[in-house]
């Protein structure tokens, strides 16, 4: 989910003979590069995506009205902007005579559908809530307005105005998100169910478009769009992308010429620093347990919950287990996304509740006897929820054996593909579940907003009035306040951290530690939000 990596999980399966050896063709070309794919496609359908690699594929083959360069909203589709003194009003005027794959125009009609058919409740959007704010949205999500009513309106063919309830310091960063893309509304209809669930059920106007992608399997590629508009700044012919589960193999590819870009894993960083063609991709994606206290079990009782916290050893966890250049996590928003704008201190060492999150062995087996009493239970039974990503299972045992050294746990681990993960957390099947959360943009909104009441994506029910009501205000009175805002924010992660909402375990990069072909010239990277923007990448 965007961003469960958005979301940034690594999850992959060995390569066929037939996707190796073109693999091996693309080398021999200065127009076609081999991508290792950090995870799975789940969608092309920009209202339902949620993780990393769909998000990446639609930002690359789908254009909006401003796109992400080095983590800066820069203007796409938008030619000219204009923004009311009050910030509730924005104007945009969209570039002419710009084309989906199949040859239709895009048109200001193609936002105003796309954005009506995220925010309506029957399309199920895990993503609509990043539109609160535009207005309407909340109530329309709710099923207490109509979809029409969303405040985006098409004033002409190429003029699109929106209507915000309240201030949003950051809209033009949530515009480069896959979520506020167009679409099609022509081929929506057609496909109907089918949208976006295969390549060929969906049409782009973005540099490339989607090719070979049949839903489940875990090969595709991204073909030069010569319906784009910006085609003369497309270099590349095409971009070939594999999944792979083993870290090993995924090297051995690289190594072997195979392969142009592969993310490393665990030792595979410390082994390959010194490499000439080593990258470490800084970014902000933060991994945590989510805890589902909507069942009638002991989780829904917080010295349970930070019991759990304060049996983890993060310096352990992130030195001998991912070894990947992780660090401990205090808090749910990761280090260096925001400092303070009076004293410049960073956000997450001010937020920082250390008594939740520090190992403490002695002190958690006393939380865990009274919270058990508390709740009338002899013993805490859970099962931990894992992806088959390449360290899911690692992280799962580790916990596992930390969780099992307090009195009275049992916990038993069960790994799934990533899709399954995400369909039991929807529903809320499972007990405590491993995920990493990559940020969208730079600001702590981004992570916090996932706690908000209203918000479906983790679907624990974990919920506080206190919590919401500062995360209300740094949306609406205090939106145009910097320090004011920044306050209601700290505020509201010291809740959830102290309310043990999550279990914070580390502070990472949906990347990490990469080797990149020296070859490889202008690919964009940002931190937040599509890691990857491929538009502009030469071969040399």
């Amino acid at each position: 989910m965007k961003r469960f990596t958005k979301i940034a999980l690594i999850v992959s399966s060995l390569l066929t003979a037939t996707s190796l050896a073109a693999c091996h063709r693309n080398t021999t070309s200065k127009k076609t590069m081999t991508v290792v794919s950090p995870t799975e496609m789940i969608t092309l359908d920009p209202s339902k995506a949620t993780d990393s690699t769909s998000h990446t594929a639609l930002a690359n083959t789908m254009t909006g009205l401003y796109k992400t360069t080095n983590s800066t909203p820069a203007q796409a589709l938008a030619t000219h902007t204009t923004v009311s003194k009050n910030g509730l009003q924005w104007n945009f005027t969209l570039r002419h005579n710009t084309h989906w794959s199949n040859g239709d125009v895009v048109t200001a009609k193609d936002f105003v559908q796309a954005w009506q058919r995220t925010n309506d409740p029957k399309t199920a959007s895990q993503y609509a809530y990043l539109f609160s704010g535009v207005h309407n949205a909340d109530k329309i999500q709710k099923g207490s307005a109509p979809v029409q009513s969303l405040g985006v309106h098409a004033t002409s063919r190429y003029h699109l105005l929106v209507i915000l309830d309240k201030p949003i310091p950051y809209f033009k960063q949530l515009l480069t998100m896959p979520q506020f893309l167009p679409q099609d509304h022509r081929v929506v209809t057609k496909y109907g169910k089918q949208y976006g669930l295969t390549a060929q059920h969906q049409v782009y106007n973005g540099a490339f478009k989607v090719t070979g992608w049949h839903g489940t399997n875990n090969t595709w590629t991204l073909k030069r769009n010569d319906a784009y508009w910006a085609k003369r700044t497309v270099h590349l012919n095409s971009i070939h992308f594999t999944v792979v589960k083993d870290p090993s193999t995924a090297l051995n590819l690289y190594k072997t010429g195979k392969a142009d870009l592969v993310r490393l894993s665990g030792t595979q960083v410390a082994n390959e620093k010194q490499a000439a063609d080593y990258k470490y991709r800084s970014g902000a994606a933060s991994g945590f347990v989510g805890l589902n206290q909507t069942k009638k079990s002991p989780l829904q009782n917080q010295s349970v919950r930070q019991a759990l916290s304060n049996a983890i050893n993060r310096q352990q966890l992130t030195q001998n287990t991912l070894q990947d250049g992780s660090t401990p996590a205090t808090g749910f928003t990761p280090a260096k996304l925001v400092t303070n704008p009076s004293t410049h201190k960073d956000f997450a060492s001010e937020a920082a509740v250390t008594a939740v999150t520090t190992y403490d062995m002695a002190h958690a087996k006393q939380l865990m006897a009274t919270g058990l009493k508390e709740s009338g239970k002899q013993n805490l039974n859970i099962t931990l929820l894992a992806n088959d990503q390449n360290n899911g299972k690692q992280l799962a045992e580790y916990l596992q054996s930390q969780w099992q050294k307090l009195p009275h746990v049992t916990v038993n681990v069960q790994t799934v593909p990533l899709k399954a993960q995400l369909s039991d957390i929807t529903s809320g099947n499972y007990d405590a579940t491993i995920l990493t959360w990559n940020g969208d943009f730079n600001d702590p909104t981004t992570f916090l907003s996932l706690f908000q009441s209203q918000n479906k994506q983790i679907n624990a029910k974990w919920t506080s009035t206190a919590f919401d009501h500062d995360m209300d205000l740094a949306a609406g009175q205090d939106a145009l306040n910097g320090n004011a805002r920044y306050q209601d924010l700290l505020n509201a992660q010291r809740i959830l951290t102290k309310e043990v909402g999550i279990v914070p375990l580390f502070w990472s990069s949906s990347v990490g530690g990469t080797l990149q072909r020296s070859n490889i010239r202008n690919l964009v990277y940002s931190s937040a939000g599509v890691n990857y923007n491929y538009q502009n990448v030469e071969l040399k």
